[in-house]
């Protein structure tokens, strides 16, 4: 197969309009990321780059090409396409060296971004020569008439699984499609599995277990699938040949990452330690992955109130609180849009003393387009930081009020509509404090309440009670 330099400043030879018109045809018949529709409903081309490029649940060497071939076709959005026909050679590269005996159709794939990129570049001829490989290598294996194969739909599955979201249910379709030329084959099977495992509640109707045993039968050397069973078989109290599983994976694969991912999902939230104990694992192979800081972050986190209730002393909690927020910052630093990493990161810096720190996360997280029960936990949670470390009482009573505002009913919601508390152990002070009466003709009026505001001013509370708001304190 020729092989043509990535050099894409050479001069482009002429080529007429209707062989460019014919080649712009051929180019939406290939089955690469450019007919894929990858990006299609994604916020934005740094969030899916960023998913894409650190999720680790395909770190395996025989998927790089995958990753590679995705990084150019971001690339090319960007109009790096100097880079984008860099990360299209890596590809190659891979696929040569894992793949030696099938490359010729393992590489159509990454030929038809070849193709494209060409294309874009004004370089036509070269764009042709890449169309036509693909086409010759089809009709030599698969079909004489048609530009695809079992390979390409298998490739698409895959990347898309990487993709995640809403690209989980078309890459089911791509292994079921690929399954259907060859039955039997055990990545197809295996992607199918997966597909199905993320598909699991979408429609409720599926049931990824036969899938996943399916692609076991196939491929019992992927530890991955395995976990994946075992998680589904937790959930029908199958829990023994679940632990038998995940036992099997880790001593097959200790130190692989996507296996150490699938075993914390399992015990995650029973045995915070192990968790972070294999996270930890995972971080020594992907030291910059930023999803396994974060999940690292939050399992310290976790633990936080757990050491509080026991009692702990006050060393071992600012020790955990030091860890998460360590972990957290790594994530946060990266740029990637993880949904309440600030929230977190200033609820621990305050829980530490670092109120310079807080306020900085609180305003950061402030500056974030948040769903409506997300801006109420941030002002309740932002309003407590304001009464009790900074000891500014008209401030948090701004944010509390501004969080019951807000009309979506939560629990927040409702610890800030206790804010009639407040205002009854101040008027047990000053029958006439002004703050207090105003606070409750907000609430009366928010409510749709017309209760007189002497009623209100209970002198029977307990002053000594002052710790004024100590309901709307975090659970």
């Amino acid at each position: 197969m020729k092989k043509i330099s990535p050099d894409p400043w050479t001069v482009t030879r002429d080529y007429g309009e209707t062989t460019k018109n014919s080649l712009d045809s051929s180019l939406r018949q290939l089955k690469c990321h450019f007919t894929w529709n990858l990006v299609e409903g994604e916020n934005s081309l740094d969030d899916f780059e960023d998913r894409v490029c650190n999720l680790i649940e395909f770190p395996n060497s025989e998927f790089q090409a995958t990753m590679c071939n995705t990084l150019a076709y971001t690339k090319h959005c960007r109009g790096q396409h100097k880079a984008a026909l860099g990360c299209s050679q890596q590809a190659e590269e891979f696929i040569q060296r894992e793949h030696a005996d099938q490359a010729e159709i393992r590489s159509l794939v990454t030929r038809g971004n070849y193709a494209w990129v060409y294309y874009h570049l004004g370089r036509f001829s070269e764009a042709q020569v890449y169309v036509d490989e693909v086409q010759q290598v089809c009709r030599k294996y698969f079909s004489p008439y048609r530009t695809e194969s079992p390979e390409m739909d298998c490739e698409g599955g895959w990347t898309r699984l990487r993709c995640g979201g809403n690209q989980n249910e078309r890459a089911k379709v791509c292994f079921e499609k690929a399954l259907e030329k060859k039955p039997k084959n055990p990545e197809f099977s295996s992607g199918l599995a997966i597909a199905s495992y993320r598909l699991d509640n979408w429609p409720p109707s599926q049931n990824p277990v036969d899938p996943l045993r399916q692609a076991i039968q196939l491929n019992p050397d992927n530890q991955y699938v395995k976990v994946l069973l075992a998680l589904k078989l937790q959930k029908i109290n199958k829990e023994g040949e679940g632990e038998r599983l995940v036992k099997e994976a880790l001593e097959k694969a200790p130190l692989a990452t996507h296996v150490l991912r699938g075993q914390q999902s399992c015990i995650g939230k029973g045995d915070l330690d192990q968790a972070i104990e294999l996270l930890r694992k995972a971080l020594k192979c992907v030291p910059n992955n930023t999803y396994l800081h974060r999940h690292i972050g939050c399992y310290y986190r976790a633990k936080v109130p757990e050491i509080q209730k026991m009692g702990g002393k006050r060393e071992k909690l600012q020790e955990l609180i030091g860890h998460a927020l360590g972990h957290l910052k790594r994530a946060d630093e990266s740029g990637g849009n993880f949904f309440h990493i600030c929230f977190y990161l200033a609820c621990l810096s305050s829980q530490a003393g670092r109120y310079e720190e807080a306020e900085y996360y609180f305003q950061k997280e402030f500056s974030k387009e948040l769903p409506p029960v997300a801006k109420q936990a941030l002002h309740l949670r932002y309003g407590n930081f304001q009464l009790y470390q900074m000891k500014c009482e008209d401030k948090a009573i701004h944010h509390f009020t501004t969080g019951v505002k807000i009309n979506q009913e939560s629990k927040e919601r409702e610890k800030m509509n206790r804010l009639q508390k407040f205002a009854k152990i101040k008027l047990s002070k000053n029958g006439a404090d002004p703050k207090a009466l105003h606070l409750l003709a907000f609430l009366q009026e928010l409510n749709g309440e017309m209760q007189p505001a002497e009623k209100n001013s209970e002198r029977g509370l307990d002053s000594g009670n002052l710790i004024p708001l100590a309901s709307l304190v975090e659970e």
